[in-house]
């Protein structure tokens, strides 16, 4: 239903050069499709009514985008902020500001496609099942995939633990070393503040069959408008790419020393970019106080 809807409607359309890098990159058939649902006009018309949200309402700032190299490649964000806005920041920087356009395959949690509409969109869009076989499957097409090494245990911190990177799997790593790929880390700053959860109602969650259910201090109080996602300004900020070395069935020390190296660099990258972020100190403060009303 929500992708006829989305056909209906005007969109805001893309040059032929970058529909023609898109589709090149895509390895899409004639109909449009790939063997894992992406549906390139659907992912087109998706975009096109997103930059309205990604330009103005967010105004994400694009720093190092050039860094990605061509082909291959695994990015790996920060994760936080409840809504998976972070991604959706990432995968849009990709296709709007990247000097050679492509669509990220985003590897999402096992319970995601039980979501009813958005599940379909999302695979239409290029999010993918985080499976193993998946992920080695696209990248040996030189596809540019985007994983959360933590997890929901990072979408899901609360305003205490926001920009602390929470424990980092290991498959990553082995997928990266098995298929050559690089490892681009990315800072994502501001997301974190776009729904700043305070309680973490895990018997609500349990309810819901959901791995968290957050409340901030908008939601539930104020309801429906509540539950929007604040205005703050979001900065993305590539890193070097990183070229791990090894054996990818080697033992897991060796594999957590390559983890800890990728985990440490994206934590460097996540500081440098909250220095430059006076104001999301004051928005700090404010959450803080309304917190202890």
């Amino acid at each position: 239903m929500l992708i006829r809807l989305l056909k209906k409607l005007p969109y805001p359309r893309f040059s032929s050069e970058k529909m023609d890098a898109l589709r090149e990159a895509s390895n899409v058939n004639s109909a449009g499709f790939d063997p894992w649902g992406l549906h390139l006009e659907t992912a087109e018309r998706t975009v096109g009514y997103a930059q309205w949200a990604y330009r103005k309402y967010f105004k994400v700032n694009v720093h190092g985008i050039e860094k990605v190299p061509e082909g291959r490649v695994l990015l790996v964000p920060n994760h936080g902020g409840q809504l998976p806005l972070d991604g959706f920041f990432v995968g849009l920087s990709m296709v709007l500001d990247s000097p050679k356009p492509r669509v990220v395959r985003g590897m999402v949690e096992r319970w995601f496609p039980t979501l009813p509409f958005v599940s379909t969109l999302f695979t239409r869009c290029g999010q993918v099942v985080g499976d193993p076989e998946n992920c080695v499957a696209l990248l040996e097409r030189d596809q540019t995939i985007l994983v959360f090494p933590e997890g929901t245990g990072g979408s899901g911190k609360t305003w205490w633990h926001r920009y602390r990177l929470q424990r980092f799997g290991t498959g990553f790593v082995r997928i990266a070393l098995q298929t050559g790929a690089p490892i681009v880390p990315v800072a994502v700053i501001g997301a974190e503040e776009t729904y700043p959860a305070v309680y973490n109602a895990k018997g609500l969650a349990k309810l819901m069959g959901a791995p968290y259910a957050p409340v901030t201090p908008f939601f539930p109080l104020l309801g429906p408008l509540g539950a929007l996602p604040l205005p703050v300004k979001v900065d993305l900020h590539f890193g070097d790419p990183i070229h791990v070395t090894g054996d990818h069935d080697g033992p897991d020390e060796d594999i957590i020393d390559q983890v800890n190296l990728v985990r440490d660099s994206l934590q460097d990258l996540i500081d440098q970019g909250l220095e430059q972020r006076p104001d999301l100190k004051k928005l700090d403060r404010f959450v803080s106080w309304r917190h202890q009303l």
